[in-house]
């Protein structure tokens, strides 16, 4: 499809369901002009920074492109938002609040290598009880399940600790300063040699408990599962059984299943389970991530070139 709009003119882009300055700057620097979705001025693209719900249930003729504002795209489809739309490209923010998620999660897994969440608590000097506990990343080898943005963000942070990364994604092409990359099809062969598990995959129907039972009997009794994508990516119950017989080490959940995670809750209880409320992306970075997104996809639409985390509606992100 053909973005290049007539004469070199700027590109007409809509911006709704509200208007925003940040945003607009964004549109306006990429060389881009804003238009309402029932202007004068057809818009061809539409940057939208509201939830599915609020999406119009018909749009303009003219609109070929809009830009979400989540990573995640599984409301989206459930919502039929795509389905109401099948000849408009939508790209999702897929990779624009990276860095921000992966440091998260490497905190996570620090936090609970180097035991942290129960010396936190204590009020004595224990250093019998706590140092042998007290673990590292250095030569240990972390499976990141989900190479996409955040993971290839991950991989270098890691890498300068000394660990050793296998990544696994869908294709199984290799991986940019990963040790090996994996097709998630032979995910079940990487157990036996991780140490910790860091999941970053997308939540589609084909990936819900894609870390389940087996994969948690398969890991070390020191193993750390760490998960900042989607909650029902980790079997929650699995998980729960893993943890209070000490099969692993425990687990750092940003994102659970269900979600917001009950008061009383087994989770809350397990001192081996590190729980944040789905902050690894925190509010006040995403306005400013998601601007540089549409700038960036802004001026890629406008040359006719291809747009950045354009969801595949086939593979379901």
């Amino acid at each position: 499809m053909s973005h290049t709009p007539p004469s070199g003119e700027p590109v007409a882009v809509a911006l709704a369901p509200r208007d925003d300055a940040l945003l607009r700057d964004a549109i306006e620097r990429a060389g881009g002009h804003v238009v309402g979705l029932d202007a004068e001025d057809p818009a061809v693209g539409l940057v939208w920074q509201g939830g599915p719900a609020e999406f119009p249930a018909a749009l303009p003729a003219s609109v070929r492109w809009v830009q979400l504002p989540s990573a995640g795209v599984e409301r989206w489809f459930t919502s039929g938002v795509l389905e109401r739309h099948p000849d408009v490209e939508f790209t999702s923010a897929a990779g624009a609040y990276a860095t921000t998620v992966a440091e998260h999660a490497l905190a996570l897994l620090l936090a609970g290598v180097r035991y942290l969440p129960a010396q936190i608590g204590t009020q004595t000097w224990s250093e019998e009880l706590f140092a042998p506990h007290v673990g590292t990343l250095r030569e240990s080898t972390v499976t990141i399940v989900g190479a996409g943005g955040i993971g290839r963000t991950l991989i270098p942070m890691l890498g300068a600790l000394g660990a050793h990364v296998v990544a696994v994604n869908r294709s199984g092409t290799p991986v940019p300063g990963a040790l090996e990359t994996v097709a998630v099809a032979q995910l079940g062969e990487v157990w036996a040699q991780t140490d910790h598990v860091v999941i970053a995959a997308p939540a589609t129907p084909a990936t819900r408990h894609l870390v389940g039972a087996d994969a948690l009997g398969a890991l070390k009794p020191t193993s750390w599962v760490v998960n900042v994508a989607r909650g029902d990516l980790l079997d929650t119950d699995a998980a729960v059984a893993a943890l209070t017989l000490g099969a692993i080490g425990g687990v750092g959940l940003d994102v659970t299943d269900p979600e917001p995670l009950p008061d009383g809750h087994p989770l809350w209880s397990l001192p081996n389970a590190i729980i944040t409320p789905h902050v690894a992306n925190p509010p006040q970075r995403q306005a400013g991530a998601y601007a540089d997104r549409v700038a960036a996809n802004v001026a890629r639409f406008a040359a006719g070139q291809e747009l950045i985390a354009l969801v595949d509606r086939e593979q379901g992100y």
